[in-house]
């Protein structure tokens, strides 16, 4: 099961959200995701865990403080697809650019 967690703290690892969720089953990983180009945290991460032990976290640790912040866990949902974001990929802003 893949687990998304959101607002956490600035200062957040990967090695502390796999201590947070490993007293609840074995972490197969546990990513913080970091701005490329900044490479400060973006405010989330992915854990994953086995199902039933993933559904125990995140009953256990939704709404939670988590090193100074109150942390949002739920299922990850599937990234959507770049071309499927409901835009037609034609270029343009979606009026007349014409010159007259």
């Amino acid at each position: 099961m893949n687990i998304y967690v959101s607002n956490l703290s600035n200062n957040t690892t990967g090695e502390s959200l796999k201590e947070l969720f490993a007293t609840y089953g074995e972490v197969s990983s546990a990513n913080v995701i970091m701005d490329k180009y900044t490479g400060a945290s973006r405010g989330f991460g992915f854990v994953e865990m086995q199902d039933a032990e993933g559904k125990e976290a995140i009953e256990a640790l939704h709404e939670t403080e988590f090193e100074g912040k109150t942390i949002i866990v739920n299922v990850a949902r599937p990234r959507p697809d770049r071309n499927d974001r409901g835009r037609d990929n034609r270029g343009g802003g979606g009026f007349n650019r014409r010159r007259y």
